[in-house]
């Protein structure tokens, strides 16, 4: 019917499919936008003699936009209260449209309401959304990438390993082949065959970064010393960029397999589209959990790292608040290249600790501790001769405390410093860092 539109969602992204000018209607009143989605593959997999061809037609005159979800495009789902099928695990609704506004029609039997109910149309549908949310990954990596051009290029170039020099051929295959799939509209055999063993290659060089980047966070480990700390996240800075930067392009060409892989499935066996889809997708969530636990741990480093130097800033007043900048640019970076490959991250950077603080709060403490002394002098002092002199013994260790507290941090400090040669006995030389 032409005064309907299908909304349907697979838990990643929302397709809107309907009349042109009511699916932008649609759009607007929500504060939505989308990009274009190519409804009339839906039925490029059914014979013209069949009903579903029929109905698959009907639709693919229609418009489509996909979106990828939001908290906007959620709470559009949400005021529509789309109805999930336990069976395909997508989410439906079919909208009327009447003067501009959408109401919720239940009839899913005719119209618009057949994409929603025949499975083979929503495979189709499926494997047409999971390629757009697996492009629009695409496009973020393309961005990130070009945001650290520089640091890349140099890498590339370099190929310090053999693993690079293999990631860089299979790349170059997977964009040819990409490049022939929009001219010729499909993934014939002939294009398959040349990439058909890129995804061994790709996981192989994504694994070696993942335990790169885990190496370079263990460095940070057995430092305690405010100096060994600087100097640590300086060496390694430049190093974890790079191999988040070769983590970014494996994800990326991976992408544009599973976009490959989709088309060539329809073309070959569309009847095992769906369930390749599902497994696809599964593989997916698998590669951004190993990316997320790794980068995870190199963050929380990173920030131990950051926490020790504030708590030390009383020694180190100018090392300590350029190590707690450097572990929130380093985190910073990672944090981006998550977001990126669609991985959440909860992280807030830390705060600098200025060394003004660090004296208030060790005033504060002494303050309390004389503040002590003063009130048992009030409420005791005239009892006897004994607890008067402990009272003043206790003014006196207020009036002593900042400089004790003082003495205590570079004390342990030096005690860090020891620990830290003893697991290192390679290290040159043990002394403090009193004199930095």
């Amino acid at each position: 019917m032409s005064d309907e539109i299908q909304l349907i969602s697979d838990g990643d992204g929302l397709a809107v499919i309907g009349d042109p000018a009511l699916v932008d209607n649609f759009l607007l009143s929500e504060g939505l936008s989308g990009k274009e989605l190519n409804v009339s593959r839906l039925s490029s997999t059914f014979s013209s003699a069949s009903t579903i061809a029929q109905t698959a037609s009907d639709l693919s005159a229609n418009s489509g936009r996909w979106m990828k979800l939001t908290k906007e495009s959620s709470e559009a789902m949400k005021k529509f209260d789309l109805v999930k099928n336990k069976d395909t695990g997508f989410s439906h609704a079919i909208l009327r449209g009447e003067n501009g506004k959408f109401a919720k029609n239940l009839q899913f039997e005719n119209g618009m309401g057949a994409l929603a109910t025949n499975p083979a149309l929503l495979a189709n549908a499926g494997a047409l959304m999971s390629q757009m949310a697996m492009q629009q990954t695409v496009k973020e990596i393309t961005d990130y990438l070009s945001s650290i051009d520089d640091k890349v290029n140099d890498l590339l170039r370099a190929q310090k390993d053999a693993v690079l020099a293999d990631m860089i051929g299979v790349g170059l295959g997977i964009e040819e082949a990409m490049s022939i799939k929009e001219e010729v509209g499909r993934v014939s055999d002939v294009t398959w065959s040349k990439i058909e063993s890129s995804s061994s290659t790709l996981a192989r060089t994504q694994a070696y970064s993942l335990r790169q980047l885990d190496a370079l966070a263990k460095k940070l480990e057995a430092k305690s010393r405010v100096s060994d700390l600087d100097e640590t996240i300086a060496e390694i800075e430049p190093k974890v960029v790079e191999w988040l930067a070769v983590l970014a392009r494996t994800f990326q060409l991976q992408e544009a397999v599973g976009i490959l892989e989709l088309d060539r499935v329809l073309d070959s066996s569309p009847q095992d589209l769906d369930s390749h889809r599902v497994g696809l997708n599964a593989a997916r969530s698998n590669r951004r959990r190993a990316i997320s636990q790794t980068t995870d741990q190199l963050v929380a480093r990173m920030d131990s790292a950051g926490d020790k130097a504030n708590r030390k800033v009383l020694v180190h007043p100018r090392v300590s608040p350029a190590t707690v900048q450097s572990s929130n640019r380093v985190s910073e970076g990672v944090v981006e290249f998550q977001e990126r490959l669609g991985i959440e991250s909860a992280r807030q950077d830390l705060q600098v600790r200025q060394w003004a603080e660090a004296v208030g709060d060790v005033r504060d403490k002494a303050v309390d501790v004389a503040n002590e002394g003063i009130s048992t002098v009030t409420d005791f002092g005239r009892e006897t001769a004994d607890k008067a002199r402990d009272t003043r013994d206790k003014f006196q260790r207020g009036a002593r405390a900042f400089i004790n507290a003082y003495r205590e941090a570079d004390r342990r400090d030096r005690e860090d410093a020891e620990e830290s040669a003893k697991t290192d006995p390679l290290r040159e030389g043990t002394s403090g860092d009193a004199g930095e």
